[in-house]
């Protein structure tokens, strides 16, 4: 897939998009113009993300970045949009942290005037480490530069994970609290489970995906320490970096109350899968950015929080990619440009790496 087309992941059309969004802001800005409108070629899966400039002697922002729930008729990655829940969190990071979000503007909720419900926010100027080609890959920015500048990233990067974790009360983002019963680990999980569910729906279960679940139960925590903001998507490809420092967090959907490890076992681990992906092509890729030893002692450093069980939550990690792989696959099958194999397991793309992390291989 890393080479691969680009899959498919709307059937809507941004000039129609860009048109209707016209009318829609001038409800709110009369005289305005929507103009420039693109979409981000590179990253981006679930939610789409358009962007556009505002034509106004005074507009609030000229450069604009829109988040549209997904189309429902492009099987959608996640079974809901809750975009009020994203705006909510970009506004909670902003007003309680130091940790660099795009300023938001607008909130729609009615998705009578493009289709879905949406908010607008400003499109911060830099670059963003490339999932497609991965930035693992060789003639990415990211594999050009030297090893300090990769560090400089890495260490910043971390950072902003620290200050999100330390900075923003609890108490001020209930929302983002999952349902269900226990603790919020254990609401995770569920969550989780239940995800895995609606994916499969009345297709092939997923023998390692339960597998990996089961061998989660094996290795819980004793003790999963008090929930934080979790970012939830956490990884370099949703930060936008001003030479080799962030100026902006991306991608919130997946926020959530959890403890502290979630993050830092997706940011180690979605590193790894690329990575992985990377050798396997027959590359070098870039076995010293994000290494676990390296980035749970910087996090420890920074916070005073010595990270545990990190054997949990990087195969948690790969666990929940895996569920969101199954399901991008599904999606490819469904626009006819994937054929479904009888074992559901091999359209994991990290179907191997997954297996060992289960059989405590995975090195």
């Amino acid at each position: 897939m890393a080479t691969a087309p680009r899959p498919r992941t709307t059937t809507r059309d941004p000039e129609e998009l860009g048109r209707r969004l016209t009318v829609w802001l001038g409800d709110r800005l009369p005289g305005a113009k929507v103009t420039g409108v693109t979409v981000p070629a590179s990253n981006g899966m679930s939610s789409e993300t358009l962007l556009f400039d505002i034509e106004h002697p005074q507009p609030p922002l000229r450069a604009c970045a829109l988040r549209l729930a997904a189309d429902p008729s492009a099987y959608t990655v996640f079974p809901e949009y809750d975009m009020a829940r994203q705006y909510r969190t970009l506004r909670l990071v902003a007003d309680h942290s130091d940790v660099p979000v795009p300023r938001v503007l607008w909130l729609q909720e009615d998705p009578q005037p493009l289709g879905a419900p949406f908010f607008v926010m400003e499109r911060v100027t830099g670059r963003v480490p490339p999932d497609v080609m991965p930035y693992t890959y060789e003639g990415s920015w990211l594999h050009a530069a030297s090893e300090a500048e990769r560090a400089r990233l890495e260490a910043a990067t971390i950072g902003l994970l620290a200050r999100l974790h330390d900075q923003v009360p609890v108490g001020e983002a209930g929302f983002l609290s999952l349902p269900g019963d226990g603790d919020a680990l254990r609401r995770h999980v569920s969550a989780q489970r239940a995800y895995y569910t609606w994916v499969i729906g009345g297709l092939a279960r997923s023998p390692l995906i339960e597998a990996a679940f089961d061998r989660l139960e094996q290795l819980w925590p004793s003790e999963p320490g008090e929930p934080v903001l979790t970012w939830g998507d956490a990884r370099i490809g949703n930060v936008v970096y001003d030479g080799f420092e962030p100026v902006a967090v991306l991608d919130w959907e997946m926020a959530a109350l959890a403890p502290r490890e979630v993050d830092l076992g997706w940011t180690v681990y979605l590193h790894r899968f690329f990575h992985d992906l990377t050798v396997a092509s027959g590359q070098r890729g870039l076995p010293e950015l994000l290494r676990r030893d390296r980035v749970e002692a910087r996090y420890a450093r920074l916070t005073g929080h010595t990270p545990r069980d990190m054997d949990f939550y990087v195969l948690y990690a790969a666990l929940r990619h895996a569920i969101v792989m199954l399901r991008i696959a599904y999606r490819q099958a469904y626009f006819g440009e994937v054929a479904v194999p009888a074992d559901p397991d091999t359209l994991i793309l990290h179907h191997d790496s997954l297996r060992a992390m289960v059989q405590g291989t995975y090195v």
